[in-house]
């Protein structure tokens, strides 16, 4: 080889390296769900506004059978370029400044999705702006992980036709659940994990069996229990209950554009110790002339609940109702 091809051999390997190395650093990290990341001086942060950050977005997660945090917050200090934190879907930048400021930037093809700038000329008008805004802070937050959830399953999801045919919906399954009961109005499906497990029922009952009287919550747990003869322990008369230590947390929603009551509590094995939290979304679907009941629930005594849970909400809010 004379020394013309040889530097031109190089040269195709230096061009094709430095290509690879170029299409390597366009593709944004995957981010850990649920973890945000906070711009801000530490000063600030560990002070009062840190604490009200803290407040906000690590506050204890509703219905899970442990405490955690609502996000996972990471803290980097203000002088760290922005664009060098790219590990999380989702940022916040305080910082105190000549004027007043509340933005929200998307960027839905590069990390982060979310950008979201909360400036004040004090400490006492930066706490203000984040307790008028965590709301829809963490809305957004949260819708963006549902996506980015939906997203990775729509790369591999299980044959819809048996879900479809029995209760004319799509919802999008990932394949690595398992049907394990499959009655006329009722499937159970189950996905194994290092932890435990994760469950999705999808059943239907007459719309006026929920909506009978005004107590809407009593109707969804006597609803629950009724279908949980079918989740057994090992042992005889083990069947699932709606968790009684604690009342469960409810609200109203829409899923699909219908008028939804949303419950989250936890479930337990009757006369077992086996426990753990659930979401149950029971859907006013006058067209079909009933109430359509999507739950998740995991078991996972070992590890985190968060991320499990809302995976499963990820999967439920897929659903589309076939229209009649």
């Amino acid at each position: 080889m004379n020394k013309t091809h040889f530097l031109f051999l190089l040269l195709s390997v230096l061009l094709v390296s430095c290509f690879q190395k170029n299409e390597n650093q366009a593709q944004p990290k995957p981010g850990k769900t649920n973890t945000i990341s906070i711009i801000i001086d530490d000063q600030l942060w560990y002070g009062e506004v840190g604490d009200s950050i803290r407040n906000k977005f690590a506050s204890p997660v509703l219905g899970l059978t442990q405490e955690e945090p609502l996000f996972t917050i990471n803290q980097y200090p203000a002088k760290l370029l922005e664009g060098f934190v790219t590990d999380s879907r989702s940022i916040i930048v305080v910082k105190k400044s000549t004027t007043d400021k509340f933005e929200v930037k998307t960027n839905v093809k590069s990390l982060p999705y979310n950008t979201f700038r909360i400036y004040g000329k004090s400490i006492e008008e930066i706490i203000c702006s984040i307790e008028m805004n965590s709301a829809e802070i963490i809305k957004a937050i949260r819708e963006t992980e549902i996506k980015k959830i939906q997203q990775e399953n729509s790369r591999s999801l299980l044959n819809p036709a048996v879900i479809k045919n029995k209760f004319h919906i799509n919802l999008q399954i990932p394949t690595a659940y398992e049907y394990m009961l499959h009655k006329k109005n009722f499937i159970w499906l189950k996905k194994e994990i290092i932890s435990g497990n994760t469950s999705l029922l999808i059943y239907q009952v007459p719309l006026k069996k929920l909506t009978k009287n005004s107590n809407i919550v009593g109707n969804i747990i006597k609803m629950r229990d009724s279908v949980g003869h079918y989740i057994k322990g090992r042992e005889p008369g083990t069947q699932m209950i709606t968790g009684e230590d604690y009342a469960p947390y409810f609200s109203i929603t829409t899923l699909n554009g219908k008028k939804t009551f949303e419950t989250k509590g936890t479930w337990e094995l009757k006369n077992d110790f086996m426990t753990g939290p659930f979401i149950n979304y029971a859907i006013i679907d006058e067209a079909y002339n009933r109430i359509l009941v999507i739950e998740g629930f995991c078991y996972s005594p070992s590890n985190q609940e968060r991320d499990l849970m809302l995976e499963l909400e990820a999967i439920i809010k897929s659903v589309r109702i076939d229209n009649r």
